[in-house]
């Protein structure tokens, strides 16, 4: 690892660090014009002289290790002079016509694209002090890929920028660590992944953990320091062993121990609840061989020598990664005992590894490209598409993370073509995949010949046929993400877009209907459209419902908000009284705690007529023996009281942070069936949620069945789910609160 062993070196002036440089430029890198290179490094040791990180070294330094990661991954001349340059047009007084005619107008334009992409260098906190992170990182995002798509050089000179500035973190605050390493582990990580470079991908994953989850990051070092010498012993005698039977077998390979590294250690403990020493692979070997057919030779001689190990075979060759990535794995018992990984792959396959794109370099060899590269590229491109359907920065990262982050499921059409999806994807997510037209239409789809549901999770290798309608239309449900329909979120912006296209009558009619079945199903009946509206920053009602009506609030949004806003008084603080926080004891378990107005030293209680639980609008009203009977706004027993004992009624509101449990009813109408009651504990079980009662009547003339459930509800939002599930059990016809 070239790069890390030359942070080592003890070189004190910027001279001395480039000197290291150019000496591994002149033996292993002969491709590159050390003449240029040293060219743009004195043009920014002039510029940069007398800038200091806030490490306390020259800021030159920064930018000759970017160099130097770059060299690693056998980039040519123009990146390396870009990577020495890329900080003086943002840094210095230096002018891009100034540096283009200087150094012409390929560094040029590098070092252009990588400065239009330094958003979280200028972190700005707004009015009230915080970072919007999200919308920081989606823009960041957007021209990370942009770049990437118009010339991945720039994207790696970043990504070369990023992990200079990891090993570095330790200088700046915990709180900036924080914000960069997280940004690391959730864009510039998994890219580096997906553009295969394996070189930067585990480096910047340990450095994240590191600064993320810093006691797991030292307790796995240390376990890791602590065998090292016993498992360098061990791993030299198993190369030993191999490389002497692959001569016997007529074999030409290169045989090394590989190091496993902290972040992918954690991973496995996790993913397979298993102990460090549980850990299989901490002991493992790579084979290199010339040619295909090799590794598969080379895989029988090491089966020959140990016992493999059942269920831990990969061919990855046969089945290449999302990434590309290709190699064989296998586990098998060693000596002494001692279970053992092996990956086996063509030097080809190794270079392609390690390196990615970067092993494909198009600008390298005359022009030649490779079809790796160029699919890379056109996944890029079609990322970039997204900038037109995705308005909000949460649902553009979130999609992205869809793409990049999740494991892969690979379906075939009727006609046999393969789509690539993530994993978790329903029929209705490929739906939409192939035609924003087809996903609207669908009513229905096969899989394998059989109908499956539209929330069925595709599997590898399944046959999926989709059934649609001559004049079929989306359905706002699918928008809905604990109905489950929509795993995407490419799928879900097809639909909002779809949505969008629609007659805006429509959608305010819809809108409108939507939010007072949502409204009615809760049982709310005193928040006023004006008040959501302005939560969702619309001046008119009209512009709420039309987004409702196209999907772009949900009705989980929806809940949240009424939980939000429900008990806050319109009123200013200032006309209050100083309030009094009061503890109200309602279940064994636990209680929470609304604040009072104007009232000290009483106890408080839910009323039982309305059950009011956290979002609805309350207030209390003071009794002589029972302290302040906390009601809905809306109870007729707080209606009676502002005729005949008004003065009696005292503000009240639900505080932010409450961890109790309340009761509620709801009332279900459905046609009778068997194990529709078992159904509906199984969601609630789910949920979460406990269930104190169950009243049922049935009506044998007409089949019905009208239940009446005693809940345990965390608050409306919680209270809107349960709803939204129940509402989709086969034979249920309508599911609402209300009051005893």
């Amino acid at each position: 690892m070239v790069y890390v062993e030359a942070i080592a070196d003890n070189q004190d002036t910027p001279q001395e660090r480039f000197n290291a440089l150019a000496k591994k430029i002149k033996k292993h890198h002969k491709h590159v014009d050390l003449d240029s290179v040293y060219k743009a490094f004195e043009f920014a040791n002039k510029v940069h002289k007398g800038q200091i990180r806030a490490s306390g070294e020259p800021y030159v330094f920064h930018v000759i290790s970017v160099a130097e990661i770059l060299l690693s991954l056998n980039l040519d001349t123009p990146p390396l002079m870009a990577a020495l340059l890329h900080d003086v047009v943002e840094d210095t007084d230096i002018s891009l016509t100034k540096l283009e005619k200087k150094f012409g107008k390929e560094v040029a334009t590098l070092v252009d694209s990588v400065t239009k992409m330094k958003v979280f260098a200028n972190l700005k906190p707004d009015i009230h002090g915080t970072i919007k992170k999200e919308g920081l990182k989606a823009e960041n995002l957007r021209k990370l890929l942009l770049a990437m798509a118009e010339d991945v050089r720039v994207v790696m000179i970043k990504l070369a920028d990023r992990l200079h500035n990891m090993r570095t973190l330790g200088s700046l605050s915990a709180k900036k660590q924080k914000i960069i390493a997280s940004e690391t582990a959730e864009i510039y990580a998994p890219l580096a992944n997906r553009l295969g470079i394996w070189q930067l991908k585990w480096e910047l994953e340990d450095l994240a953990f590191r600064f993320l989850d810093e006691c797991n990051y030292k307790k796995i070092a240390r376990y890791l320091a602590e065998r090292k010498v016993d498992r360098d012993k061990y791993i030299d005698e198993v190369v030993h062993i191999i490389q002497k039977n692959l001569t016997k077998n007529h074999i030409e390979a290169e045989v090394t121990g590989r190091s496993k590294h902290i972040y992918s250690i954690w991973k496995k403990m996790q993913r397979k609840n298993l102990a460090f020493h549980q850990l299989y692979d901490l002991r493992a070997v790579r084979i290199h061989v010339d040619k295909l057919k090799d590794c598969y030779h080379a895989l029988g001689v090491v089966h020959t020598i140990w016992r493999h190990i059942p269920y831990e075979f990969d061919d990855y060759i046969a089945t290449p990664k999302e990434n590309n990535y290709q190699s064989i794995h296998t586990a098998v018992v060693g000596p002494q005992g001692k279970t053992l990984e092996i990956q086996i792959r063509t030097y080809e396959m190794h270079k392609h590894a390690e390196y990615g794109v970067a092993a494909h370099w198009r600008y390298k060899e005359g022009g030649k490209q490779s079809g790796h590269y160029e699919q890379k590229i056109a996944w890029l491109r079609q990322l970039l598409e997204w900038k037109d359907e995705e308005k909000n920065a949460g649902d553009f990262i979130e999609r992205f993370k869809s793409e990049v982050f999740q494991d892969r499921v690979y379906v075939m059409t009727p006609e046999g073509e393969i789509i690539d999806m993530p994993q978790g994807a329903t029929p209705l997510d490929f739906a939409f995949y192939v035609h924003t037209e087809v996903g609207a239409r669908c009513r229905g789809a096969k899989v394998n010949g059989k109908m499956v549901p539209l929330t069925y999770e595709l599997k590898s290798g399944e046959q999926v046929h989709i059934l649609t309608t001559k004049n079929g239309s989306a359905s706002r449900d699918w928008l809905n993400p604990q109905l489950g329909y929509l795993k995407t979120s490419r799928a879900r912006a097809k639909v909002r877009h779809w949505f969008k296209q629609q007659n805006l009558e429509q959608n305010l009619l819809a809108g409108r209907e939507l939010l007072e079945k949502e409204l009615h199903r809760l049982g709310i009946s005193n928040i006023s459209h004006e008040k959501l509206a302005h939560y969702f920053h619309f001046d008119k009602t009209d512009h709420l419902f039309a987004e409702i009506g196209r999907g772009e609030i949900t009705t989980g949004q929806i809940a949240s908000s009424i939980q939000e806003l429900g008990g806050h008084s319109d009123k200013h603080k200032d006309q209050r009284e100083e309030p009094v926080r009061q503890t109200i004891e309602l279940l064994p378990q636990g209680s929470g705690d609304v604040t009072i107005y104007g009232v000290d030293n009483l106890l408080t209680q839910i009323a039982q007529c309305c059950k009011p639980i956290p979002g609805d609008s309350i207030v209390g009203f003071i009794t002589k023996n029972r302290g302040i009977i906390i009601h809905r706004s809306d109870c007729h027993n707080v209606q009676h009281a502002l005729e005949e004992n008004s003065e009696r009624l005292t503000e009240v509101d639900w505080n932010h942070e409450i961890n109790q449990c309340y009761a509620v009813t709801i009332e279900l109408i459905a046609m009778d069936r068997q194990g529709l009651l078992r159904d509906i504990t199984s969601i609630l079980a789910n949920l979460e949620i406990n269930l104190l009662g169950v009243n049922t009547s049935t009506n044998k003339s007409d089949c019905s069945v009208r239940m009446r459930l005693s809940l345990e509800i965390a608050g409306i939002a919680q209270l809107s789910r349960a709803l939204n599930r129940i509402t989709q059990l086969p034979n249920v016809i309508e599911v609402y609160r209300i009051s005893d």
